[in-house]
């Protein structure tokens, strides 16, 4: 597939290059400015995602386009939102984005600590990170673009292991961590999942 990575630069991003060469894939790594890259994908530098000229141009005749952007803490949100919208200006035909767990309710055949207490609680003391991806989320269901949200819980810089679960619609019960890798693996996986299109989708390790 010819892929086009934004937020390639960053700790997922990189998961995501790296993975899509290894699958094969033409890969075109979208940054703000130069950085190192694996060898086999393209730079292609955007500095400003409002340029929907220069993200158009990015874009290409890409299959797909993958986003890695997404805020790191309270003090980044909001940042999910505006570059997907200026994504979306673009018109990309098929995207995945990474959204976050407490984003969606809590599934049902979760723990009663999870889904009383620790959710709830993470919720609000990082409610301006999710409030971002909620505003991404729903930018996404309005937009004509074929779109996945992946869910993660807490994301380490763990290996990848390949034994991370997924529930489309939902959230994965009893799921607290995934590595990088296995998230970038499951947005990868996503592109041939016809289930996972205009769905958000919970995945965990």
């Amino acid at each position: 597939m010819r892929i086009v990575i934004f937020g390639a630069g960053g700790r997922t991003g990189t998961q995501l290059v790296s993975q899509a060469l290894e699958r094969g894939d033409e890969v075109t790594a979208v940054v703000r400015r130069p950085t190192s890259l694996p060898a086999g994908a393209t730079e292609r530098i955007v500095p400003d995602l409002a340029d929907t000229a220069a993200v158009r141009a990015a874009i290409g005749e890409a299959d797909a386009v993958l986003s890695a952007i997404g805020p790191r803490s309270r003090a980044d949100a909001p940042v999910a939102a505006p570059a997907t919208r200026h994504i979306l200006a673009a018109a990309p035909g098929r995207i995945v984005v990474i959204s976050a767990a407490p984003v969606g309710p809590p599934p049902a055949d979760d723990s009663f600590i999870s889904r009383r207490i620790a959710l709830p609680l993470v919720g609000r003391a990082l409610r301006p990170v999710y409030d971002d991806l909620r505003e991404m989320e729903e930018a996404l269901a309005a937009s004509d673009t074929v779109w996945t949200a992946l869910r993660p819980p807490m994301l380490t810089n763990g290996r990848a292991t390949g034994r991370y679960r997924t529930r489309v619609g939902g959230a994965v019960p009893r799921g607290f961590t995934i590595s990088r890798a296995d998230l970038a693996a499951a947005m990868l996986e996503a592109l041939g999942r016809p289930d996972t299109e205009r769905r958000a989708v919970g995945v965990a390790g």
